[in-house]
């Protein structure tokens, strides 16, 4: 039994029950507290009373789907969600990271593969709570309060999702300096994140809709052609 994790709550919404027994059961055995449930009413009502460490969430579920349990928890917890589906075209991929989704793993897939992305977002967690709150971070008509993880422009707040919130706040403290894709996802995503590089490409473009005069002509997040990204500060 895996006794470092032994304080974590990995809450587990999936309808098909063989596979929930089986998640259920595998998980346990890695010494983590497992929540179940079926439906996506049930998964809101659970997340937000025992407020999990991690969720992870099949896609296909009976009343609430899960891109909407995704996209309403969104709204007030920054709980690490790993999305589980049987679509697994890219456009899907990128709609579950769109709302908000941490990781995206498509059926079938191994257990130990699963494991294995369940310790690395929780790791990433633990590591990032496990700091001191740092101060305000400017840059020009940007302010962002990393205890909030909250970002105002010209002090107009602005929303961001999770992983553009952390992208940004990597580029507000790396100005002036070229990061290749690869870079970005290890010191964004982290080293375990099994992603490829059209993800940074996707966040940056979200990221440039909210910060960016005209997202079209950068001016701030800058394309640098064959080796990746600028960020002027």
């Amino acid at each position: 039994m895996a006794t470092a994790t032994a304080q974590s709550r990995v809450l587990v919404v999936e309808d098909e029950e063989t596979l929930l027994f089986t998640l259920a059961h595998n998980l346990k055995r890695e010494g983590y507290a497992v929540i179940t449930a079926t439906r996506g009413d049930d998964a809101l009502r659970l997340a937000r009373e025992v407020q999990p460490d991690l969720i992870v969430l099949d896609l296909m579920l009976p009343g609430v789907d899960g891109m909407q349990v995704c996209r309403l928890l969104r709204r007030d917890m920054q709980v690490p969600i790993i999305m589980l589906t049987a679509l697994g075209g890219e456009g899907d991929r990128v709609r579950g990271l769109d709302i908000g989704a941490d990781d995206y793993i498509a059926k079938p897939f191994g257990m130990r593969e699963l494991l294995a992305r369940i310790r690395a977002l929780l790791r990433r967690t633990t590591a990032g709570g496990a700091a001191p709150p740092a101060a305000t971070l400017s840059s020009g008509d940007l302010a962002l309060d990393p205890a909030r993880r909250e970002v105002r422009r010209a002090g107009k707040f602005i929303r961001l999702k999770p992983k553009e919130y952390d992208l940004l706040q990597f580029f507000v403290q790396h100005p002036a300096r070229v990061f290749s894709r690869e870079q970005i996802l290890d010191e964004v995503w982290g080293l375990d994140f099994y992603g490829g590089p059209r993800t940074v490409d996707v966040h940056v473009r979200w990221l440039r809709q909210k910060i960016e005069d005209d997202p079209a002509a950068p001016e701030r997040l800058r394309t640098i052609r064959g080796s990746g990204y600028l960020f002027e500060g």
